[in-house]
Formats: C-alpha cells, sequence, structure tokens
C-alpha cells in the first residue's frame, strides 16, 4: 500500500478505485508511513505551529432532525438555550485576554438568529476585536443570508457535508434534506469569498469504503480551506443510539490522507477525537491536524450543547484549561501560538 502512499504524495489525488484499495487494504505500516509524511507536509508549511480557535456554542436550538444528532428537534428532552450579544461577547473578551484571535460561532439551525441579528453580533465582535477571524458554523442557509454575514464581517463558515454520496445521505437525514442543497451551501460560500471548510463523520450508520472514497473526491473538486473530520458517536436520544461509533484508528487514518491531498488545509484535531481516546487529540496532531478548538462558551451551557454522548465539556476542551492543552502539544513537539490561523497558500 506504501505505493499507493507515495502516488497521493506526488499526485495530490488518486481514482475513486485506489483510495477504496488504500483505505480497505490499510494496515500498521502504511498508517505509520502515512502519518510520517503527513507530519513532513504540514510541517513544511505551517511548522509546528498549532493554532487555536474559541468556539462559542451560540445556541441548541435547532430546526433540523438529522439521525444522528442530539440536539435535533425531535428531541424533547434537551435543555435548551440560546446566547445573547453580550454573552457572546463576553465570550470573546475571555478568549482575547487567553490568546484567542479567531472565534467559531457554532449552533444549531435556529431561525431566532435570523440575519438581524446574527450580522449585528458579526459586527459588534469585528468593532471590538478588528485583529480577530470570525468563523461562523450554522449551518444551510440562503446565499444572500451568506452574503450579509460576509458583508458584516465574517471570514470563515464550516459547514461539514457529512456524506458525499446522495443515498446515504439521505439514509442519515430527513428528507427535507439533500445532499444537493448542502453542496449548494459550500459552493455558495466559496463564491463570496469565504474561506470554506466541509468534512464528513468516519464510520457512521450504512458507511461504506466507497462513501470514504466519494468523500475524498467530492472535497477535491471542493478545494476547500478547511476540512474537520471526526468519528460518528451515537446519542441515546436519537434513532442511531444503538449503532457503532466509529474507531479512532480510521479516523486517523483519513485525516492523515486528507493532509497528503492538500498540504495547506486546515485540519482541526476534533473534540470527538478527545472523547473516545485520552490521548485522541494528540493523535489528531501527529497524524496531520494543525488546528484545536477549546471552548469559550459559559461553564452553564456547555453540557447542553451535546450532540453526542459523553462529548467533552471540561477538562482540556473548556478553555480554562489552555495552559495544559499548550503543554501536552509541546509534549509531543508542537508549540500552540497566538495568530489568527489563516489558510496559506502554496
Amino acid at each position: 500500500m506504501q505505493h499507493l502512499v507515495d502516488k497521493l504524495l506526488k499526485n495530490k489525488t488518486l481514482t475513486k478505485e485506489e483510495f477504496v484499495q488504500l483505505i480497505a487494504g490499510r494496515n500498521p505500516e502504511t498508517s505509520e508511513y502515512l502519518f510520517k509524511n503527513a507530519r513532513m507536509v504540514r510541517e513544511k508549511i505551517y511548522g509546528k505551529d498549532i493554532y487555536i480557535r474559541g468556539l462559542i456554542e451560540l445556541t441548541n436550538y435547532c430546526k433540523n432532525d438529522c439521525y444522528y444528532c442530539g440536539i435535533r428537534h425531535a428531541n424533547k428532552n434537551v435543555s435548551r438555550y440560546r446566547l445573547k450579544k453580550e454573552q457572546v461577547l463576553a465570550c470573546c473578551e475571555q478568549g482575547y485576554r487567553l490568546g484567542f484571535r479567531t472565534f467559531v460561532l457554532q449552533g444549531g439551525e435556529d431561525p431566532y438568529y435570523n440575519v438581524n441579528r446574527m450580522t449585528d453580533i458579526i459586527r459588534s465582535i469585528k468593532q471590538r476585536f478588528p485583529d480577530c477571524a470570525i468563523t461562523l458554523s450554522l449551518g444551510e442557509n440562503t446565499y444572500e443570508t451568506y452574503e450579509a454575514y460576509r458583508k458584516a464581517g465574517a471570514d470563515r463558515y464550516l459547514l461539514r457535508h457529512e456524506t458525499a454520496n446522495p443515498l446515504h445521505y439521505a439514509k442519515l437525514h430527513p428528507s427535507i434534506m439533500s445532499s444537493e442543497n448542502r453542496k449548494r451551501c459550500l459552493y455558495d460560500l466559496k463564491r463570496l469569498g469565504f474561506q470554506v471548510g466541509s468534512g464528513f463523520m468516519v464510520g457512521s450508520p450504512f458507511q461504506t469504503v466507497e462513501h470514504l472514497a466519494e468523500d475524498l473526491l467530492f472535497l477535491a473538486e471542493l478545494n476547500p480551506h478547511m476540512v474537520g473530520i471526526g468519528p460518528f458517536i451515537s446519542h441515546h436520544e436519537t434513532p442511531f443510539a444503538n449503532e457503532k461509533s466509529g474507531t479512532l484508528e480510521l479516523t486517523l487514518f483519513m485525516l492523515a490522507i486528507l493532509r497528503l491531498m492538500f498540504p495547506s488545509l486546515l485540519i482541526p484535531s476534533t473534540t470527538a477525537l478527545g472523547t473516545i481516546d485520552p490521548f485522541g487529540r494528540e493523535q489528531g496532531i501527529l497524524s496531520g491536524a494543525n488546528v484545536v478548538m477549546p471552548n469559550l462558551s459559559p461553564l452553564d451551557v456547555r453540557e447542553k450543547y451535546m450532540i453526542y454522548d459523553n462529548k467533552i465539556a471540561t477538562g482540556l476542551e473548556s478553555s480554562e484549561y489552555l495552559h495544559m492543552l499548550k503543554e501536552q502539544m509541546r509534549k509531543i513537539g508542537y508549540e500552540v501560538v497566538v495568530a489568527r490561523g489563516d489558510y496559506k497558500k502554496q
């Protein structure tokens, strides 16, 4: 399989059949060879720097009923909340003092945060912290809404495509949602000049190796600035409560493939990695990731944003333990830096 890693390193892509062969035929030796090359590629562009993003979980209301998500509309056992603008600004204030220069506003698709409310929040953050980047992760919307966010000062937008295969997508979402519309949103965001992030779940129900290969080929076509992937982790209040979770091993393998495909990519070592393995976040970095996103949300809402079971809400996931996170990164040879951490064009 090492010859396929070499080919990927040289050409930045493979055929669908070759991706399937590489993923399905992986073994410890191939994985180590892949990880070694992924580290080499990311260090060539980003050195040993790890960028931090301050995550602010704006709302856990959501109008959608995605079958895998704990804050889905149909889950009546969620303690719902919405942050006020003043709370968001207080989170940013705290984060700025700690050295964060990117704030990520993430939430369910909550109609309460209409264009006027969101653009007011975006402008207020930009006015108070002009040297910071604003990333939004608020789901699907119209071109006009995204355009308003961009004009208000939003720099980046994260929207995972979850799975590029339309039939697989339909098994994970209600019929009112479509893979076609989600992809439309991603291309709209690119047209508007956002730094765009996408991504997919690893090990989601009904997923095949062919689906993973299709995810990689879709991303090659989209050419995003960021990709976030994480293992599927079930939530007890969803239709997938009894489904098996994805594995750390396959997630790390896919992460390293992405680094070889997109040398300049901003790749987070996600909360989900740290949830399924105590050393998961560090292993993500050692597989080619270069971003971590500690939580700046108010302490009293962190456990309410439970999109999957056992999500980390304290410890190294919280901003108060940033010094411990820095120390863990140093132990594996990397350095958390104070910077916006923008995408570096080659």
